[in-house]
Parts: C-alpha cells; structure tokens; sequence
C-alpha cells in the first residue's frame, strides 16, 4: 500500500481545487468570442421608417427590438450620443393575403401577413457596417375565421416579433 503525506481530506480538497482550476481556464467550452462583435458593448435602436400604408408598425418593430437585445445579447441598449454602434432600419413593404378560403361562401381562413425590412448595424466610432440585410421577408399566419376570430394585429405582433428576433439572432453570427 502507499503512503501519501496528505490525509484524504486533503487529499480530495486537492483534487477538487486543481478540477475546478483547469475547467475555469478551459471555460467549460463557453465563450463569448465569436458569438457576437467583442468591440461592442452599447447599441442605439433608431426608430425604424415605413414606408407602407400600415401606420404604427415601425413603432411595435423598434420596441420589439430594443427587448430582443437587452433579452438574448450582452449589449446594453443606450441613446445614440453614448453608443458604440447604431442599427437603422426602414419597412419596404407590408401585405396580406390570403392563404385559405372556406369552399363554400369563400371567406378568408387563413392569412399570411408579411413584412419586408432593411436594417443596418454599424459602429459608430469606425463607421464599419457590422451587419446588413436588404429585403429581408418575414411572416406569420392568423386566423381570421368566425371560430377562432384572431384580428390582424395578432398577425402583425407576430411578425414584428418574428423580424426583431431574425435581427437579435443575425447579430450573433455572421450568416
């Protein structure tokens, strides 16, 4: 049998430190280089323009996105005097249509309601675009039915929130 100097207390606090000391340095495999820009830590949300008869839109888009940021990114949604980059954007086109009919009487089911943006991300400092979408289409269903009687809103929400998340989500990597 041998002998170690150390009781087995010791012994396992030892092994313990030194385990928990390599995973620290290797980071458990996580690390945030590569996910999203390193030289960027504020993002100022200019309002989005729209250029479409549906008023009101780019207000619920700019909203939605500023929440996506703050939730699922490291970055802190700040004015533009004091951000180290800036995403614009603009609505190129809104539409419905429809997607079902009822045979009989031929009311609308299903709509499909789709939006079309542009946005941009861009340092601030440099003036080096980040990342750009041109045309970029997004779009959700509702149901306007007499059964289940969802408004247009319904399908706008979900767009909007559809559009802001594929924005949080290009902001990740460069796809």
């Amino acid at each position: 049998m041998i002998r170690l100097p150390w009781s087995r207390p010791a012994l396992t606090l030892i092994v313990a430190a030194s385990v928990s000391a390599a995973l620290t340095a290797a980071g458990c495999g996580y690390s945030r280089e590569g996910l999203y820009p390193a030289n960027v830590s504020t993002v100022a949300v200019d309002g989005f323009t729209n250029h479409c008869f549906y008023q009101g839109v780019e207000i619920a888009l700019t909203e939605a996105l500023i929440k996506e940021i703050e939730l699922r990114t490291p970055y802190k949604v700040t004015a533009r005097s004091r951000a180290d980059s800036v995403i614009t954007g603009e609505i190129l086109q809104i539409r419905q249509e429809p997607r079902s009919r009822r045979r009989t009487g031929g009311l609308v089911q299903d709509v499909e309601y789709r939006i079309v943006v542009s946005f941009e991300w861009k340092d601030i400092r440099s003036g080096k675009i980040i990342r750009q979408r041109v045309g970029m289409m997004v779009s959700a269903g509702f149901l306007p039915a007499n059964e289940v009687g969802e408004t247009l809103i319904r399908g706008q929400n979900q767009a909007v929130q559809r559009v802001s998340g594929r924005i949080v989500s290009i902001m990740k990597a460069d796809m």
